[in-house]
């Protein structure tokens, strides 16, 4: 029997094992927001990685969330491809839905298992814990090295993974275990921003009719009405962006541009003298998010100039930052995903083997950390279990059966990938 067979096997035998351990990540209670609060899921899966031959690097990213890096060097590391798993720990919050069951305590269910975290993304984790605890336990060898990435914030813009790439963590792929109903994809990109408009005068409630009628000789403007100028010159902009722009794989005018949260004014006794929109921007991987912020800035910036007011008090943009709880703001930069690259090549055969049907490849309509590593340099695709119609969902579950399917095909990869032979010219 194979090394392959009989991992597939024992893998087979202890599903119950798979189906606990989805049940304990998901106990432990790691909403982002608040976040804060992974240092104990990271503890129990550093021991388990330890457990399993793994040399463990555990930092806090923030106080009380530590990212967690396993490393198992291979028995030939020069001659043979390297790989990182990388996953998030911190799931969507829960307050304010109403659940059928405790969100923290994962129950079966017709070919489900149900919890806060089973689709997005403690179900993908656990079943790559689970993948390598069974290499482990049949003391397979691998010569290429293998690396798990167990990293907080994703949620909230942290970028938990960002902070092992500076770290300097690196390898010859990556696959991000996150949602993708077990297609292999890149993705578009996000970043944030705000837009500031400020009044250097301030005017009592009183005054607006000077501000607005002939003859009242006072020159001034409500923000948050000349807000309502820049909001329109966005949703011109996303108009013509879904026009003039495509990418293969994304449905037309997913390069949209949100006005999420709007700020202003200081209370009903005043005109507004400073409105401040929050907005979000979706890119395509064949952009960055530098270049997006850039053409929303040109183009709002000639919209002022239209403008007799906003001419002589032009808007204010700062963009980006590292969370979404400590800075108001974040970027996921955009994916590509090299179809001819061998470790996606051998990704796509490793399903088709397990799954019995053609892999799919295509670009997911959300954002994961898996930009960070592509930036990096780092090769790399998203391969996870879940569907994001379950994803941050009330009552969020994950198929058992594609649990399985997942994690037969990520140890059919795993242990193909390791045993490749790195190119001389690489």
């Amino acid at each position: 029997m194979t090394d392959i067979s009989r991992l597939l096997t024992h893998m087979e035998e202890r599903q119950e094992d798979l189906l606990d351990l989805v049940k304990t990540l998901v106990s432990y209670e790691t909403p982002a927001p608040p976040a804060r609060n992974t240092a104990e899921i990271q503890a129990f899966i550093a021991s388990y990685l330890e457990k399993a031959g793994y040399e463990i690097d555990s930092w806090d990213v923030y106080p009380g969330d530590p990212n967690v890096v396993a490393t198992k060097k291979g028995t030939d590391s020069a001659g043979y491809h390297s790989l990182i798993l990388n996953g998030h720990v911190d799931t969507a919050e829960v307050e304010g839905s109403e659940w059928k069951t405790n969100p923290y305590r994962a129950e079966i269910e017709n070919g489900w298992i149900q919890g806060r975290g089973t689709a997005d993304m403690k179900g993908g984790l656990a079943g790559a814990l689970f993948v390598i605890r069974m290499f482990h336990e049949l003391e397979i060898e691998l010569p290429g090295d293998l690396m798990l990435q167990s990293v907080i914030g994703e949620e909230v813009g942290e970028a938990g993974t960002l902070a092992c790439c500076r770290r300097g963590y690196t390898a010859d792929y990556a696959l991000v275990v996150d949602t993708s109903d077990l297609h292999i994809q890149g993705q578009g990109g996000v970043i944030t921003g705000w837009i500031t408009i400020k009044s250097p005068d301030t005017f009592h409630d009183a005054m607006r009719r000077n501000m607005i009628h002939a003859g009242g000789a006072v020159k001034g403007a409500s923000a948050i009405e000349k807000m309502m100028v820049i909001i329109q010159g966005l949703q011109t902009l996303e108009r013509q962006w879904a026009v003039e722009k495509s990418y293969p794989g994304l449905p037309a005018g997913a390069n949209t541009i949100n006005p999420a949260v709007i700020e202003g004014g200081r209370h009903a006794a005043f005109i507004a003298d400073e409105c401040r929109l929050w907005v979000t921007v979706h890119f395509y991987p064949d952009e960055t998010h530098e270049s997006a912020a850039a053409e929303v800035e040109e183009h709002i910036r000639n919209v002022a100039l239209g403008d007799p007011w906003l001419r002589h008090h032009p808007p204010e943009f700062i963009w980006g930052g590292t969370s979404m709880i400590e800075e108001r703001g974040e970027i996921f930069p955009s994916l590509s995903v090299d179809r001819e690259h061998p470790g996606t090549k051998l990704l796509a055969q490793a399903f088709e083997k397990t799954a019995g049907e053609k892999a799919v490849l295509d670009v997911s309509p959300t954002v994961t950390d898996g930009g960070w590593l592509g930036e990096a340099g780092i090769p790399t695709a998203i391969f996870g279990p879940g569907t994001l119609a379950n994803a941050h969902a009330v009552n969020e579950r994950l198929s058992i059966e594609q649990l399985v399917t997942y994690t037969n095909t990520l140890a059919v990869y795993v242990y193909e990938w390791l045993h490749s032979e790195k190119k001389k010219e690489e």
